[in-house]
């Protein structure tokens, strides 16, 4: 649907311009002439007022659409407004302020920006959202809290944090809760995933480029860098980076400002880089495949996300709230789910994480007719994958039963004799004893 733009201009021949160099980018364009013409119009998703109006002031209209409509960006125009009118627009909460005439470029540029900020602000409403309901981020498990308790530490210095794990393990969330809990939280949290960008575009878009860059290059574009300027930069798989790339990033962690592609200006910013790989950087850098200098500018601290595999206790709270989340989402009735369907979960290796599982419980919900779901719900390769987990378990200390019990009665259940036999610790020996409950046969 396209975005509405609003502008409140008594000069006919700039509503009149602006319409149709707005309309021709695809947006939806309104027009009043006047404070009371504003009154009767409908919401726009952005606002272009007049510093200057007939019966009033586009300030006051200004705070008038910050005070009822937050959300929506504001530019003020004027061809005569003075340097107290822009401080005061901006004090106000005006995102730009353009003086007449007004260039197309400018206009363009200012409103792609002004969307541009208002997706990341309702971006990071959402996460905020979801991390103060207690939300995604759960586990009570040692492991995770322990990585819970290190990214909150790191969050309260500037350090740069790398986040290491396999896919779906939950890095982009904990990405954001050290944003949350971080002096920079007040700023934007932008994203970038490495690794979905074409190698030739991941400079413009870490960095932004100037018009006529190259190709395609039709106007100025901010990239993720001052987008994230005063905020935090997310780099999902940044061991993807192309060796270009990994060279231009190093400079700006170590410089703090860069230039944008095709262009000579340097720009300063001041963001908190958080990283994320599934891979074995410091491996990688000692192959020369990934820059060592890169490596330790982004593992400053670096954190290792536990697998699902490794935090078994916290499925069963994991599934209540992605049904709970899933069955709200879409306005289905309340279903529980059995300990029999739980502990099948719970035996299967989860190659993909609380992802995998998330997925999972959405198809058991989707698919279960009734309000409870049960072991028949649970999917097929799931309870496959759980018997030949636990069979194999079983065969496992079947032979170590044995074998311990045979040098045992060789020994005439001399621990520290079948202890140097089996090539044992003797406190070892006893704690696998106990573990299998092994008793001398009658």
């Amino acid at each position: 649907m396209a975005k509405r733009i609003l502008i409140v201009d008594d000069e006919e021949n700039i509503g009149r311009s602006l319409r149709l160099i707005l309309e021709r980018e695809g947006y939806s364009v309104l027009t009043a002439n006047s404070t009371a013409a504003f009154q009767q119009s409908p919401r726009a998703d952005l606002y272009m007022l007049d510093v200057r109006l007939p019966d009033g002031s586009g300030i006051d209209i200004l705070r008038q659409v910050i005070g009822q409509q937050p959300e929506a960006p504001v530019l003020m125009i004027s061809g005569h407004a003075t340097i107290a009118d822009a401080v005061d627009a901006v004090r106000a909460g005006a995102f730009d302020f353009l003086e007449k005439p007004l260039s197309r470029e400018r206009v363009l540029l200012a409103i792609r920006h002004a969307f541009e900020r208002t997706e990341l602000k309702k971006e990071n409403i959402q996460l905020r959202e979801q991390l103060g309901t207690g939300p995604r981020m759960i586990g009570n498990s040692p492991a995770f809290q322990r990585v819970v308790e290190q990214a909150t530490l790191a969050a309260r210095a500037d350090a740069r944090v790398l986040l290491i794990g396999e896919s779906g393990t939950g890095k982009e969330l904990l990405a954001a809760h050290i944003h949350q809990s971080s002096p920079f939280a007040s700023g934007p949290f932008v994203k970038v995933n490495c690794a979905a960008i074409p190698n030739e575009l991941i400079e413009s878009e870490l960095f932004g480029h100037e018009k006529g860059a190259f190709t395609g290059a039709t106007a100025m574009r901010r990239g993720k860098f001052e987008l994230a300027d005063g905020g935090t930069l997310f780099l999902d798989e940044v061991g993807d980076l192309a060796s270009a790339s990994q060279a231009k990033l190093l400079r700006v962690l170590q410089e703090g400002e860069f230039h944008r592609v095709g262009g000579e200006q340097s720009i300063k910013v001041q963001v908190r880089v958080v990283s994320a790989t599934n891979k074995d950087l410091q491996a990688l850098a000692q192959k020369q495949q990934f820059r060592e200098d890169l490596y330790y500018r982004l593992a400053v601290v670096p954190i290792r996300m536990p697998s699902l595999r490794e935090r078994v206790n916290d499925i069963p709270a994991m599934v209540e709230y992605f049904l709970d989340e899933f069955c709200r989402r879409n306005a289905f009735k309340p279903k529980t789910i059995s300990p029999a369907a739980l502990e099948a979960l719970a035996n299967y290796h989860w190659p993909g994480n609380a992802r995998e599982l998330r997925n999972i419980v959405e198809r058991m919900a989707i698919l279960t007719p009734g309000d409870a779901i049960d072991e028949e719900s649970v999917p097929v390769e799931i309870e496959i994958a759980g018997i030949s987990r636990n069979s194999l378990h079983e065969a496992r200390e079947g032979a170590e039963r044995e074998a311990l019990l045979k040098a045992l009665d060789d020994s005439g259940w001399n621990v520290s004799q079948a202890a140097r036999a089996l090539g044992l610790e003797r406190t070892n020996l006893h704690k696998r004893m106990k573990a299998l409950q092994l008793a001398r046969r009658k």
